[in-house]
């Protein structure tokens, strides 16, 4: 809070707009790029024996979407099934009439029959189980993953159509070229942040400019450096975020260390007015994988079953085949020394 109360109250406003128009982008950004999935519930899933002839409970049994994405299930069974939100029974706890399924509340399709279907559209990103009512043994599970869109944009959800950005001071005597890489922020990967400084007034370099930068996100500073020297005419800073949301890189207090580029410019003394922030959203990494139970399918199970079955003939039949060499070898031994002759002292 003490921070909030170090921000002038210009720039608290422009924050809340932004938080604002962020969230209405969010909704404008997926019913601009929402899609629709289908999975299929395959003759032969109400049957929970090894014989059955679906290979998946549902087809497919994971599936991956974005935020605002809508999936269709389709009943190609010639039984009554549910898409209930939960975690099911599995493959054999289903038998013990005291473990059939437990609902989560988030989506319940009720009973829907052959050739009927039933949608539901994620809101959330996420990891989502689900199976039937009905026949708890089947199970599946839906990856929701954020919405992210692939160009450059400022904390509001405004497409930068220029990019990188060129911004001038407030006192119109520096320009400055600011960029980000890469252009989409996620959550644990670096982001350079790139920056050059010009004259304003004749579009020149300068070449040795000192100045302050912050990195504000989420309301709360996370990083402050100072009195920095350009020596170069640019600079660049690196960043890892650990959480979603937005950013703003501030630079301010610039002004000339040395010789400012050939032309001996001047600047007033007061560098106030001689700063800039840049603003954007940092988005949860796509790339992270979401846990869930490993559901255990038709085709495996009954997979699993013929390798127990070879074991349970194939190892029997090894000892037995062990023993029968061992009696024979022993057999020999005993032939031998009876039919060997025996020698006497002279």
């Amino acid at each position: 809070m003490m921070f909030l109360e170090r921000i002038p109250r210009v720039f608290s406003r422009q924050l809340i707009i932004g938080l604002f128009t962020t969230v209405m982008f969010f909704v404008t950004l997926e019913q601009s790029y929402a899609e629709e999935f289908t999975v299929s519930i395959p003759f032969g899933a109400f049957n929970p024996e090894l014989n059955t002839p679906a290979e998946v409970w549902y087809d497919p049994p994971e599936i991956t979407v974005k935020v605002g994405d809508t999936v269709t299930w389709y009943n190609d069974d010639r039984e009554g099934h549910t898409v209930t939100s939960g975690e099911g029974s599995g493959r054999f706890a289903w038998m013990n009439s005291k473990q059939l399924g437990v609902a989560d509340g988030l989506f319940d399709s009720q009973r829907f029959m052959k050739d009927e279907s039933w949608s539901y559209t994620f809101k959330k990103e996420g990891s989502f189980n689900y199976f039937c009512v009905i026949h708890p043994w089947m199970e599946g599970v839906v990856f929701v993953e954020p919405l992210i869109p692939d160009y450059p944009h400022d904390a509001t959800g405004k497409k930068l159509e220029e990019f990188p950005l060129y911004k001038i001071t407030p006192d119109q005597s520096v320009e400055i070229n600011f960029s980000w890489e890469p252009t989409v922020i996620k959550t644990n990967e670096k982001v350079n942040f790139i920056y050059r400084f010009y004259d304003a007034v004749n579009d020149l370099p300068l070449r040795k400019m000192q100045y302050d930068i912050s990195i504000i996100h989420n309301g709360k500073l996370v990083y402050e450096d100072k009195n920095i020297v350009a020596g170069a005419g640019g600079d660049y800073r690196q960043w890892v975020y650990d959480e979603a949301g937005v950013t703003i890189v501030k630079i301010q207090n610039i002004k000339p260390f040395g010789t400012v580029a050939e032309m001996g410019i001047s600047f007033s003394e007061d560098d106030s007015g001689r700063l800039a922030d840049f603003s954007t959203i940092v988005y949860e990494n796509s790339e992270k994988k979401f846990s869930s139970k490993d559901i255990v399918q038709p085709k495996q199970t009954f997979q699993f079953y013929y390798e127990i079955a070879v074991a349970i003939i194939s190892v029997p039949a090894i000892m037995l085949v062990v023993i029968i060499l061992h009696m024979k070898n022993k057999g020999t031994k005993f032939a031998d020394s009876k039919g060997e002759r025996k020698s006497s002292p002279i």
